[in-house]
């Protein structure tokens, strides 16, 4: 799945962590990728909760993508 960044393009898959602009309720920026597609399941690490969030608003609030697929 891409994201674009301004002029740069970032993917992100199953697995991969990102790190939101906004924190998440708990205190906690950085989602774990459980399932991509038109909507993409996200686990928050620091807490654990489970969203189901449509892909394009999840792509407005990615700051970063730190791959764990290398």
């Amino acid at each position: 799945m891409h994201v674009f960044f301004g002029d740069m393009i970032h993917t992100f898959q199953v697995n991969d962590i990102l790190e939101m602009k906004k924190t998440h309720p708990c205190g906690g920026y950085r989602f774990v990728v459980l399932y991509t597609g038109s909507d993409v399941k996200v686990k928050c690490l620091t807490c654990g909760r489970e969203m189901l969030l449509p892909r394009v608003k999840l792509e407005k609030n990615i700051k970063k993508v730190i791959s764990e697929n290398l």
